[in-house]
């Protein structure tokens, strides 16, 4: 899997278009509202963090985007079009999703876990599955190929015949990225992607979303490492009590009075690597 980079005068001529286009979203389940009036745009090319307390409505609002949950007033615009209102429509629209707590298939391989996110873009049924037809059989050639260089692509080539419950925690995290990045998406959504991970792993999936930037996708990451988040991210949003409390680069969102008092605490704690909430 190679990543080309755009020349200088490419990026110049062609401003970043938006990808997605949140406005006013609203999630309220009876009497709470999780996420209140919450807009929020991304382009192509661009990673955006999205930060904020437990229970401030991140998941949520990341769920109203992949369409396990139908928003309760707002609108979503993707690649020009209004959201799917189902996940596998929003999957094959381009955009994925890893969650923030793992949810891969444990008695399968590496490479299996990575083949069924690659189904989505398949178009074989079950007569040609269970008769083995021309099409199937190229199919998953095709699949099996293009799993193994997501695999290299994130660091797991020679893991993949291990059952995914025996790799390493921060190789499962990074195998699910790689299934999510095999259903070719345009907008890739992060769901705490370093939670338990050693400095070492943080900084390689830093590393890894950069690399996945530079393939021309956009990047939507929840975190809670502020170091990381700060490090990484092109704009960021802080989600407080389901509404935006500030957005914009992460160099004034991180020293704005309000964030600091809200989430992240005093920004000695912050230098000191140890803004987790």
């Amino acid at each position: 899997m190679t990543a080309v980079a755009a020349t200088p005068e490419a990026s110049a001529a062609s401003a970043p278009s938006v990808l997605l286009d949140a406005k006013n979203v609203t999630m309220q389940f009876g009497g709470l509202r999780a996420v209140n009036d919450v807009s929020m745009e991304v382009k192509s090319g661009e990673i955006i963090g999205l930060i904020g307390p437990n229970g401030a409505g991140k998941t949520t609002f990341f769920n109203c985007l992949t369409g396990q949950y139908k928003p309760t007033a707002g609108s979503v615009i993707f690649d020009g079009q209004p959201l799917p209102p189902k996940p596998r429509r929003v999957v094959n629209a381009g955009m994925a999703r890893t969650f923030q707590n793992i949810r891969l298939f444990h008695n399968m391989t590496a490479l299996e876990n990575v083949m069924v996110g690659r189904y989505c873009r398949t178009k074989s049924n079950a007569l040609d599955a269970v008769f083995r037809l021309p099409r199937h059989r190229r199919e998953e050639r095709e699949a099996t190929e293009r799993s193994l260089e997501l695999l290299a692509f994130v660091g797991l080539e020679k893991q993949a015949d291990t059952l995914s419950r025996n790799l390493p925690y921060g190789d499962q995290r990074r195998l699910e990225i790689a299934r999510a990045l095999a259903t070719d998406p345009k907008l890739l959504l992060l769901d705490e992607p370093t939670a338990g991970m050693n400095p070492q792993e943080t900084r390689e999936a830093e590393d890894l979303i950069f690399r996945i930037r530079d393939l021309g996708l956009a990047v939507l990451v929840i975190e809670h490492d502020m170091r990381f988040i700060f490090n990484l991210c092109d704009r960021v949003y802080c989600l407080v009590r389901g509404e935006v409390l500030v957005s914009g680069p992460g160099e004034v969102v991180q020293n704005d009075q309000r964030v600091i008092e809200a989430y992240i605490g005093q920004p000695a704690v912050m230098d000191e690597g140890n803004a987790d909430a």
